[in-house]
């Protein structure tokens, strides 16, 4: 079936239901809790690895490559914007991260991260997960946002498919948050709630970078070039040591390649 009909709707829109999407599968994933108590370690590195590959893929393949072909195309320098935007993003996320009160899991309370606070661990846990969701919202709202200016089907089939791409992602993830909270005692219900509740600011941020992209055109490269920034320091500084606990590294390595593969089919068969 076409893509065209969608063209017809409003770019913030279509960001709007994408990453509501996301959300959603954020949050079915968070429901594994409700079947299982605790989840073994090798499963656990095992899906961070495939959430770090899909997002090291749809860094580029639907991120840095259209915006490196956007610049070209408008007569500018393809790697500037492309170079720009991406340090700019990861900067951000360095910014956010030294300033967020969070806790990652398994780890005290002495061991959280940003500006000290009062806050119970709860809140700080979420907050550490909530950190991971961030650059994800944007870049699919800005992928999303783009179509105002390219609004052919390619380039709709490329923003479905990296909304697709990061709900897949999403899935394990929610899971990998869930199920710890209810190792670290949290009510089932609880642990799920919380697990969420992580997913939400995704379609804030979705929106937010489709109607920055409509309001701001010119800075489309950047934009998308910002998002893989952001999306590359999460994975750096968190997916990968994260994934890497233990001594079985091999499977999140494996995970990891699958889950860039995943992405990569998305994104050149739908794209």
């Amino acid at each position: 079936m076409s893509l065209d009909f969608l063209l017809e709707y409003n770019p913030i829109l279509l960001a709007l239901g994408a990453t509501l999407f996301t959300w959603g599968v954020t949050a079915l994933g968070s429901g594994m809790v409700f079947f299982f108590k605790s989840i073994n370690q090798k499963v656990l590195n095992s899906m961070l690895g495939f959430a770090a590959g899909v997002m090291i893929a749809a860094s580029f393949w639907s991120l840095l490559m259209p915006a490196i072909s956007m610049a070209e195309e408008s007569g500018s320098i393809g790697w500037v914007p492309a170079v720009i935007g991406f340090l700019s993003g990861g900067a951000f996320l360095l910014l956010v991260d030294k300033l967020l009160p969070h806790l990652h899991l398994g780890l005290s309370m002495d061991k959280a991260e940003g500006i000290k606070t009062s806050w119970q661990r709860s809140v700080l846990l979420v907050l550490a997960i909530t950190l991971h969701n961030i650059p994800e919202g944007l870049a699919v709202g800005v992928a999303f946002g783009a179509l105002a200016n390219n609004p052919d089907t390619g380039m709709l089939a490329g923003a479905i498919a990296l909304a697709i791409g990061i709900g897949l992602q999403n899935f394990p993830e929610g899971a990998a948050v869930s199920i710890p909270l209810r190792r670290e005692g949290f009510s089932r219900l609880k642990a799920f709630n919380y697990g969420q509740l992580s997913g939400i600011v995704e379609p804030i941020a979705g929106v937010l970078g489709a109607y920055l992209v409509l309001v701001v055109t010119p800075l489309l490269p950047y934009a998308l070039s910002f998002a893989a920034g952001a999306m590359i320091f999460v994975v750096v500084e968190e997916l990968i040591p994260e994934s890497q606990s233990g001594n079985e590294t091999d499977l999140s390595t494996i995970g990891a390649m699958l889950g860039f593969a995943t992405m990569m089919f998305l994104d050149v068969a739908l794209g």
